[in-house]
């Protein structure tokens, strides 16, 4: 059996009463109060998720703009230093092998952040694809530790904790060695829960000590530590995909309903013409939301029918923490996408009743 993997902060789970699962080979938190109290906490408050099992690549060289214009879909040329860019990375025939964030940090100096079950993939990927670039591929994944304090009062509460003013980081920008508690990181304003809220890179040692000084400046603001099974909950009720479920190898970023992040206009990236074929020709399936009329959850992998006939599948389902609504999104024929469509899903060899609603679940107020 392999062994787990496991982040610098592992030892602070069982100080919280962490409940850890094999999270794609990591043994993570799932939760550690309810994912029902971290999820309410963060959509009101704050929650604090330790997300080192996330990898770190970083770019260097002459070419590494046009290196990185060819291997993912979005317009890199676009971002300046200090900003940050959502990206696809892509096969040839549009299928996903990753989606990641990218960091400019200097001039042919970019870092990317990628899915942890894909860390080794993507950096074969990105060696197969150097090609005649004058570039450097470094993964540096075990080197940076990093956490995301998530929420409407996560400003608030790390703002007590730096003299960098954290209003003028605006969204999906950064700023490099900002000292936070006497710890320096890489603070970005992102995340994955559909709240505002900040991601912090930085070495294991630093980011471990600063998870203890945020939960301690948050005590008091209701700030708590948040698992797997919430950033879960969180992201699919604000419509963001999840590697292996909304994308995959064989689920283009248009299909998945992020074509915000692909730029057709942008010449020979990997997959253009494919998914260039997509867009003139017409999605044939794409993802969707559906809701419940009978009693049951869709959950991942179920059949979606119509008139008993399998048009798709659900990529993921659950029962929204807030509303209690029983949601899911739903990969299926194009023709049948429209909302308000009725069709059925396969529980248990039983067809229930579904609809296809409006997505995302989830907006926040400002």
């Amino acid at each position: 059996m392999t062994e787990l993997k496991r982040t610098p902060l592992f030892e602070e789970y069982a100080k919280h009463g962490g409940k850890t699962i094999d999270f794609g080979g990591w043994e993570l938190p799932v939760q550690f109060s309810s994912i029902k109290e971290e999820h309410d906490a963060v959509r009101n408050r704050a929650g604090l998720f330790d997300v080192s099992h996330m990898g770190e690549i970083l770019v260097t060289g002459p070419n590494s703009l046009e290196f990185l214009q060819n291997l993912l879909t979005n317009d890199i040329s676009k971002i300046a230093v200090g900003q940050a860019q959502y990206n696809a990375m892509c096969y040839e025939d549009g299928g996903v092998v990753d989606d990641l964030l990218t960091y400019k940090l200097a001039d042919n100096h970019y870092l990317l952040c990628v899915n942890a079950a894909n860390i080794e993939k993507d950096y074969d990927w990105m060696m197969e694809n150097q090609h005649q670039y004058d570039v450097t591929i470094d993964n540096q994944s075990d080197a940076y530790a990093q956490i995301a304090l998530q929420g409407p009062l996560a400003e608030e509460v790390l703002q007590t904790l730096t003299d960098t003013d954290l209003q003028t980081i605006k969204y999906f920008r950064f700023q490099a060695d900002v000292e936070v508690a006497g710890h320096k990181a890489l603070v970005s304003r992102s995340g994955y829960t559909g709240e505002d809220g900040f991601e912090l890179y930085g070495s294991p040692e630093d980011i471990k000590a600063l998870w203890r000084k945020i939960l301690e400046a948050g005590k008091d603001k209701g700030v708590v530590p948040a698992g797997l099974g919430c950033r879960d909950t969180l992201r699919f009720e604000a419509g963001l995909p999840l590697y292996g479920q909304e994308l995959s190898a064989t689920i283009s970023p248009l299909e998945a309903g992020i074509g915000f992040a692909v730029k057709l206009n942008k010449e020979g990236f990997n997959g253009h013409e494919a998914l260039v074929a997509q867009k003139e020709n017409g999605l044939s399936r794409k993802i969707v939301g559906i809701e419940m009329i009978d009693k049951g959850i869709p959950r991942h992998g179920y059949k979606v029918l119509k008139d008993g006939k399998e048009i798709g599948e659900v990529t993921t389902g659950t029962q929204l923490p807030s509303s209690k609504r029983n949601v899911g999104h739903a990969l299926i024929d194009s023709q049948f996408a429209t909302i308000g469509t009725e069709l059925e899903i396969e529980i248990r060899g039983k067809h229930l009743k579904v609809v296809t609603v409006e997505t995302p679940f989830y907006k926040r107020s400002k």
